[in-house]
């Protein structure tokens, strides 16, 4: 018979002491076990994450309750006030894309920030408020003079539409009296990471018309989304691009058939180096901005350029203070997504207001941290920066790569991408600057920009003082497939640890996020010889997730 144990007073003493702990702490990283949290397959909690008193509280209040009722509010504000709720019910109802990404957004903002304490995870949740925000001004701006939905036609006249790729700072000139809002932004950019489901059905419209599934993703599903009519009437005239490939001239071949309405065709330079090039590419900007003159009547403002130009650099200026923060302390609180999203969102959709306050409420975290010495990520193993274009349905890669085995993610590729200011201090710098900034579009300058920018990296290793690479293998990319052997050559060379982690941008069928973390979790253990901080997040099933 085995022997039954006595527990002595002192045992019981520190039992009590660590449930009081755990219960006003939450649980040590090592305790954690995060992933038994898991309904198998779907990816959702069976119970909430309890994070300590403190941290439980705050996500309940200021991420949950706060953003619920924002999101209500923000439909109200952009919507023309109560008749919002009504335009956004038959928004979701006309478009699949609104609903299946806007009614689960909640759980985008649990996975992104799953594990996550204090500072760390107020300035991470401040990035997502203003992402959703965002996104929500952007469609209700597009219901409002969506002729489908018999939106008003003066805001229809108002409202100018372009490529997600083309810089919202083009249209700075006319942001006094019209918007611009990106066609695929929010129905194909923001969807991917909030519920990556959505866009499958328009790559396989694209498909379903005999176009072939080789090209990349990207262009597919932002093809499907006209195939499928899923796009709003919203505007009068349009801007395109080339990016990020040229396979996205087919795209604007398809959407032009469909929109039927006058278009004016930007494309971004490849040998941007050349200063012929960019005098030609500052032309074409000046081109572009007398097509808006003769489409819409409204005379190009030099003043209004230049005031959302100003406060543009205001928001690269606090980026690079971030930055400043990120290399060189332990002392950063914003997490690798969703640092790498907002950055992206923020430097491609142009001078927003409520870049302008989150930037404001994430510099008081930042100084606290900074002058507190708060480490938000102690358990950092290797400090990681992020190369090439990114898997979008798996964009909170690195929250669960933190919390399982201790992999920091400082810094990605796109957040570098438009590492200037602008100046203002005459026409002809200006309209420079804007060429140059219009050609560093996100996976342009590093992924097929030439060997001097895709090479970039270890600049930027070397700045952010990262000891691993994260390698984006984008499994569809002809331009950053054809240098794959190269970057090999010169991991081997430097003597640097980077893990290929290969997918196919949005859509998860070509590589699961399971596969991508069996991947990790290889290398991890083959090559570096580390055992996971969590063992319960090495293997689970979450193929039927959001």
């Amino acid at each position: 018979m085995s022997e039954k144990k006595s527990y002595t007073r002192q045992d019981v003493m520190n039992k009590v002491k660590s449930l009081a702990s755990d219960f006003w702490n939450g649980k040590p990283h090592e305790e954690r076990r995060l992933g038994d949290l898991y309904v198998d397959k779907t990816g959702l909690y069976k119970h909430r994450e309890w994070r300590g008193f403190k941290d439980t509280m705050y996500y309940f209040n200021m991420i949950w309750l706060y953003n619920y009722g924002h999101m209500i509010s923000d439909i109200m504000k952009y919507g023309g006030g109560l008749k919002g709720p009504i335009l956004f019910a038959r928004g979701v109802w006309r478009y699949r894309w609104l609903g299946q990404s806007y009614l689960p957004v909640m759980h985008w903002f649990d996975r992104g920030l799953e594990g996550m304490r204090g500072e760390g995870l107020k300035a991470s949740a401040w990035h997502y408020r203003a992402m959703v925000s965002e996104t929500i001004r952007q469609f209700m701006r597009m219901l409002q003079a969506d002729q489908n939905l018999g939106g008003d036609p003066e805001i229809w006249k108002k409202t100018l539409a372009h490529d997600e790729t083309v810089w919202g700072g083009i249209f700075y000139p006319w942001r006094d009296r019209m918007d611009d809002v990106p066609l695929q932004m929010i129905p194909y950019f923001v969807t991917c990471h909030v519920n990556n489901h959505v866009v499958l059905n328009y790559i396989d419209a694209a498909q379903s018309i005999g176009l072939p599934g080789d090209p990349c993703p990207m262009c597919q599903a932002e093809a499907g989304i006209f195939i499928l009519d899923d796009v709003p009437d919203y505007f009068p005239a349009v801007v395109t691009s080339n990016e990020a490939c040229d396979g996205s001239v087919g795209t604007s071949v398809l959407q032009d058939w469909m929109m039927n309405k006058p278009l004016f065709a930007m494309p971004q330079p490849m040998q941007f180096d050349d200063p012929l090039v960019q005098e030609h590419c500052a032309r074409e900007i000046e081109e572009c901005w007398k097509f808006i003159e003769e489409q819409t009547g409204e005379k190009f403002n030099c003043e209004e350029l230049v005031k959302h130009l100003e406060r543009q650099n205001e928001l690269q200026r606090f980026e690079w203070e971030k930055w400043e923060v990120a290399a060189n302390t332990d002392y950063y609180p914003i997490n690798g997504v969703s640092q790498a999203l907002y950055r992206i969102y923020q430097s491609q959709d142009g001078d927003r207001d409520i870049w302008h306050e989150t930037d404001a409420r994430v510099k008081k975290i930042l100084e606290k941290c900074v002058e507190n010495k708060i480490n938000s990520y102690p358990l950092t193993r290797h400090r990681v920066i992020a190369w090439s274009c990114a898997p979008l349905y798996y964009s909170h890669w690195c929250t669960w790569a933190y919390n399982c085995w201790g992999l920091n993610c400082i810094i990605n590729m796109d957040s570098l991408m438009f590492d200037m200011t602008i100046r203002t201090d005459s026409y002809e710098n200006m309209l420079q600057d804007m060429a140059l900034y219009h050609e560093w579009a996100p996976m342009r300058r590093m992924a097929v920009g030439g060997m001097h920018h895709i090479f970039e990296l270890w600049e930027y290793m070397e700045r952010f003082h990262c000891d691993m690479v994260m390698m984006y293998d984008q499994l569809q990319c002809k331009g950053m497939q054809g240098v794959h052997g190269l970057f090999e050559d010169e991991f081997r060379a430097r003597n640097i640890h980077a893990i290929w982690m290969p997918h196919a941008l949005p859509d998860k069928r070509t590589v699961s996020r399971s596969e991508i973390r069996s991947i990790v979790n290889d290398y991890m253990t083959t090559i570096m010889h580390e055992e996971p901080l969590d063992p319960t997040l090495l293997e689970f099933d979450d193929s039927e997730g959001w």
